[in-house]
Order: structure tokens, then C-alpha cells, then sequence
């Protein structure tokens, strides 16, 4: 959420973020009205408490006895402006950045820049839903009898190269020598810390996933009410809340995880999109990052993040475009979002495969995790998720862009060696 005090300084700045994100106006001066009376309320509390312990010193029992039920009289009526100040102010979405692009949706994106050469063909080239049913590594028709639409099998060497794509990316991501190499070559004076390797719980409290401000909207989740569980739309959702309600020292940051996850998405609203492969998923896995670090790294640790995504990209060899996300198509509360599209040849368009999404505070307020400054002083860390690799977009990519005349598909060199193979053929589990 955002500070109270920015609110009330860059009040037309806030509203104007609104309309550039199309959210519904929200009450704004009962909100700062509610934020006057909360805090007289707790002044009122603070100078109740400071005459209890003056009458429990006295041994004042009397004097006590009145200002405990005073106390509980104001404690109430605080809780009761407390309820409704947080539920206006959790509706305030994050403000987007300076260079965040103004547009209602994603029609609005700009293209920062084009990586790579597309591949040329000497046949059409197939859709990668094609590629995976001839060769017998993506069952979608079984498994749309199994479990419905919106879920496949992978088998055979498409599982291997999955895992391949995993391993690659953790040990870029806990090399220190290889961040070292992708900070200098993207010209960044960033730490280099390691990501820890993790993997999260799958399913969180409804409670949490709304202090990470992922929780709604809601039909996008799968949620168990009777045992209030919510599976995780992607492993940051159980990262980000890692430090909940903690401080932590200047000198632990900048502190960088890496998470192996499923990730679960109902995909509402999506019925006649991406019915056919593996880009829109009602199940899929990822490999995720979540950093936390002082407010004043946060957008060099962004640049840095899309700076390793991007060296991933290059590894594979995939023609890609870093995309900025505009107000209109971007989450609540990113303040600024990038993303990595790359190139489908069957499909003859950029699919966006990676994303990246630095929240400044407007996370770590939710979830009370602060900085402690070498002064004693503390404030709300600055926090960045981004998706590493996004499993099934990421193969349908590598099908289409390596497919060859004769039906097979290359694997990329640097996956090579963790495959022990350069090419895929028909699985024997056709």
C-alpha cells in the first residue's frame, strides 16, 4: 500500500494514476478525514495509558478502574476507524513509475528494444501444439479427458529439457563469478550476491496472498475456503511474505531468492485465447525471483534482474524484445513493469515469456518488512519479483524457433550437455 503521508502530499498525482490504470474512483477525503481520526484516536490511547501507569504508581485503583474502561471505550471506536481507513487504503493501486508508459491496455506497450535474428525457414513453419503432438512430448487430447481443458502431459525429451532449463537457470543464479560477468557487461555497479535456492510452499492463507496484494482478483485463483488455502499463482506469492513482519539490518541487503514452483491460474476471462499448446495453462511451472533491497537500489536491482533474464535469453539463442508495460496492463501494485517477448515462428508473433515487476514499497508496507538504517531509524524495504523461466512458454519457444524439415527440433547448445542430446526425435511413448 502506499504511504498515507504520500497520499496526502501527491494527492492529484495519485488520482490521476487511477484513471491512467482505469480503477474506480475511490473517496479520497473521507480516506484522509479517516487517517486525521486514527491518529487523534491513538494520541488519545497514548495519553490514556500514560495516566494508568501515573494512577498505577499512586496505587490509584479507582482512577485506574475509570481510565481501563476509557481506554477500552476509545480502543473501540479506534478499531472501528481502522477498519474502514485500511479498506480504503488497500484500494489505492501503486503509482507507476516516471517512464511507465500512459495506455489502456496492451495496446499501450512500447517496445524498448529487438534482440536476435529471427529464424528462416526453408518449409512453413509449424505451431509448436503441432511440433509436440508428431513427436509425441505434448498430450493434450489425454489429458483433456484426465483433467479438462487447459492441461497437457509433457513426455519424453520435453520433460528432460524442462529440467535442463531449471538447472540452467540456478546455476546462473547462484554463480557469483556469472552475475559478476552479466553486471559488467550490462555496465550496472550492482551487488552480485548469489540467489538462494528455494523451494515454496505451494498454497498460502487468503490473509497473506492479500497483504502481498495478489489475492484478487480472485477468480483467477484456485481457493479452498473450507481450509481458507489459495494454490499459488507463482512462487512469489510464498517468497515475498519470507520476511513478513520482520526487520532486517542494512548490511543484509540486498537479499535475492530463487523459487521452483507450480504455478495454478484459473484463467478466467481467457475462454477463447490460447486454446490450443502450452502458453496459457491452468497448470504450469516456473522458475521465480524475489528480491528485497534499499529503497534506493531498487530500480538498479530491476535493470539488473532483466539484465539476467535477458543473458538467458541469449544463451538459448531466442529472438526476444524487452516490452515496457503500460499503466492500463500493468498489476496493482507494480510501479514499474518489463517484460521479455520472444519470438513464435509458428504462431508469426512475440509471446511474452518473462516479466519483471519492482514494487518499490508499496509491498513491504502490506506486509510490515523494513530496513533498519545504520541511524536506528526503519522503513519499508524495496521489493522486485520477476519469472526466470516460465516453463511451458519457454519450450513452446525453443519448438518453434529450433523445428527442422524433417519433423525434428535441435536443442539449443547450451542445453546440450545437460540433455545429453542435440536433437529431439518421435518419443517412444508416442
Amino acid at each position: 500500500m502506499l504511504d498515507i503521508k504520500f497520499i496526502r502530499e501527491n494527492l492529484d498525482v495519485v488520482k490521476q494514476s487511477m484513471v491512467n490504470r482505469k480503477k474506480e474512483p475511490i473517496d479520497f477525503d473521507r480516506l484522509l478525514a479517516l487517517a486525521d481520526e486514527r491518529t487523534a484516536f491513538k494520541r488519545q490511547i497514548d495519553e490514556i495509558n500514560r495516566k494508568r501507569n501515573e494512577a498505577s504508581a499512586a496505587r490509584d485503583i479507582e482512577a485506574g478502574k475509570r481510565l481501563k474502561d476509557e481506554l477500552q471505550a476509545v480502543e473501540e471506536k479506534f478499531g472501528e476507524v481502522e477498519k474502514e481507513y485500511l479498506k480504503l487504503l488497500l484500494k489505492v493501486p501503486n503509482v507507476p513509475s516516471p517512464d511507465t508508459p500512459v495506455g489502456p491496455d496492451e495496446s499501450g506497450n512500447k517496445v524498448i528494444r529487438q534482440i536476435g535474428e529471427k529464424p528462416s525457414f526453408g518449409f512453413t513453419p509449424k505451431p509448436h501444439w503441432e511440433i509436440g503432438t508428431d513427436l509425441g512430448i505434448i498430450n493434450s487430447e489425454k489429458a483433456g479427458v484426465v483433467s479438462g481443458a487447459r492441461f497437457t502431459y509433457l513426455m519424453g525429451d520435453l520433460v528432460l529439457m524442462q529440467y535442463a532449463l531449471q538447472n540452467l537457470a540456478i546455476k546462473i543464479l547462484t554463480d557469483e563469478e556469472i552475475l559478476k560477468d552479466i553486471a559488467t557487461r550490462a555496465g550496472l555497479n550492482v551487488s552480485t550476491r548469489p540467489f538462494v535456492p528455494v523451494i515454496p510452499p505451494f498454497m498460502m492463507r487468503s490473509a497473506v496472498m492479500n497483504r502481498m496484494a495478489r489475492l484478487d482478483p480472485i477468480d483467477e485463483r484456485y481457493y479452498y475456503e473450507k481450509d481458507d488455502l489459495v494454490f499459488i499463482g507463482s512462487a512469489e506469492h510464498t517468497l515475498g511474505p519470507l520476511h513478513m513482519d520482520e526487520t532486517h539490518a542494512e548490511a543484509e541487503f540486498p537479499i535475492r531468492y530463487v523459487g521452483y514452483s507450480p504455478a495454478f491460474r484459473r484463467e478466467a476471462g481467457s475462454y477463447s485465447k490460447d486454446t490450443r499448446g502450452i502458453i496459457r495453462m491452468h497448470h504450469f511451472d516456473k522458475v521465480e525471483l524475489e528480491s528485497f533491497v534499499r529503497p534506493e537500489d531498487g530500480y538498479l536491482e530491476q535493470d539488473f534482474i532483466i539484465a539476467i533474464q535477458e543473458h538467458f535469453l541469449q544463451l538459448l539463442q531466442l529472438p526476444y524484445q524487452v516490452v515496457a508495460i503500460c499503466t492500463g496492463d500493468m498489476g496493482s501494485p507494480d510501479h514499474r513493469q518489463v517484460d521479455m517477448e520472444t519470438w513464435m515462428p509458428g504462431q508469426d508473433a512475440y509471446r511474452e515469456t518473462n516479466t519483471s515487476d519492482y514494487m518499490g514499497g508499496y509491498q513491504a508496507r502490506r506486509l510490515n518488512t523494513k530496513i533498519k538504517r545504520a541511524d536506528g531509524t526503519a522503513e519499508p524495504v524495496h521489493m522486485n519479483d520477476a519469472t526466470m523461466v516460465a516453463m511451458g512458454r519457454t519450450l513452446a519457444a525453443i519448438l518453434e524457433n529450433y523445428q527442422q524439415a524433417d519433423g525434428t527440433v535441435r536443442v539449443p547448445k547450451v542445453l546440450q550437455p545437460y540433455m545429453g542430446k542435440d536433437v529431439i526425435g518421435k518419443s517412444s511413448h508416442a
